[in-house]
């Protein structure tokens, strides 16, 4: 494939009636089976407490993927820093790079219960959206409000799980000045005590910021000169502000001499269209799993989806991300997708594709891989 790549995004989704084991087994096949489609990148998330999502350390299902494959890039999308230290992320990162060498991706993100990201409204994005969607017909939708679960408990309850007691929580632009300090073996205390991360220091890592707004991780990202990940699959209604606050904010690195984006989106596909809305139907009980702090269910059957209750609340709740999900033919989600990458200028897009059976998964994979090569885009 050439042009513009595509990679993976991989949350290691437990089905219904299936175990994590067998999610793991199944995405590390997946890893091997995009790769030799051609796909570019191969990223697993970090969440927890949730029973239907088994990627919850990234670190570790990179080194067990990185043995199965040879030539994909793997990487994290993202590390949640507000669950670890800098030193913690760059040593283990380290790890998997030395059996592995200029493979690895290290992609970097913030967490519930980390400091503000900035006070005050972002800038409007510069591309223009007219009644909920871009001149090229990318669909925009109304800003989704995450206030009903502040203070929620089971939100509360992850955060004095996995942040230590009596821990502040760390400035995320100052953790990452840390990781970075640390990669390239110039880590100094204010009174010049120096730290060296060994296995980590030096490591042949592309650090990336994953980001849903424009706020603070487009801003370090960059600030950095790092590449950046625009999160249209979690929050579409900001994926312009975060990608354009990105590149306002980006200064020249040794690394990179121009920003460089990778957007993502949520896919399936299948040989037609109305298929491909069957393996989909679901995705809105799960997406409404999550939104209500639930923690994300065992991905359902399209039977076991039409046989939940549901509600208009319930439908309001998960409209932004259920239109904004593309799920077709191979050359409906392509369409998409190049609206897609119009709108935000990506220089990559990252899928993600979650249906309850395995062998569906790997066939929307292939399918778009196919449809891809064929319009000359990758």
């Amino acid at each position: 494939m050439s042009g513009i790549p595509l990679g993976v995004l991989d949350l290691v989704p437990v089905p219904s009636g299936s175990t994590a084991a067998e999610a793991l087994h199944h995405s590390i096949d997946l890893a091997r089976q995009t790769e030799a489609f051609g796909y570019a990148r191969y990223w697993f998330a970090e969440h927890h407490l949730n029973p239907g999502v088994a990627g919850t350390s990234p670190a570790v299902v990179l080194a067990l993927t990185a043995a199965a494959t040879s030539t994909i890039r793997i990487g994290s999308g993202a590390v949640q820093l507000g669950h670890r230290t800098a030193l913690s992320t760059v040593e283990e990162f380290g790890l998997i790079d030395a059996l592995h060498p200029g493979r690895l991706d290290l992609g970097l993100g913030r967490s519930a219960g980390a400091p503000p990201a900035r006070s005050g409204e972002p800038a409007p994005p510069v591309t223009p959206v007219v009644d909920g969607y871009t001149p090229g017909g990318l669909r925009i939708p109304a800003r989704f409000s995450f206030a009903h679960l502040l203070g929620h408990p089971r939100v509360a309850l992850q955060q004095k799980l996995l942040n230590l007691p009596g821990a502040v929580p760390q400035d995320y632009a100052e953790q990452i000045d840390d990781v970075l300090a640390l990669l390239r073996g110039e880590y100094r205390t204010p009174d010049g005590v120096e730290a060296h991360a060994v296995p980590g220091e030096g490591a042949d890592v592309q650090v990336w910021i994953l980001g849903s707004s424009g706020g603070v991780s487009a801003e370090t990202a960059g600030r950095n000169g790092l590449r950046f990940a625009a999160n249209y699959h979690v929050s579409p209604a900001t994926v312009l502000e975060a990608a354009e606050g990105y590149r306002a904010a980006f200064k020249p690195s040794a690394e990179l001499d121009r920003p460089y984006v990778t957007v993502s989106a949520d896919v399936v596909v299948a040989q037609d269209d109305a298929t491909a809305r069957e393996l989909a139907a679901g995705y809105a009980p799960w997406v409404r799993s999550i939104r209500t702090a639930e923690g994300a269910i065992p991905y359902p059957t399209p039977a076991e989806a039409r046989a939940l209750p549901w509600t208009d609340a319930d439908r309001e709740l998960v409209a932004d991300r259920v239109e904004t999900q593309f799920v077709g033919s191979p050359q409906t989600v392509a369409d998409h997708l190049e609206r897609l990458q119009e709108a935000t200028g990506a220089d990559e897009l990252l899928i993600t594709t979650i249906t309850h059976g395995h062998a569906d998964r790997v066939r929307s994979y292939r399918l778009l891989a196919e449809e891809w090569a064929r319009r000359g885009r990758n």
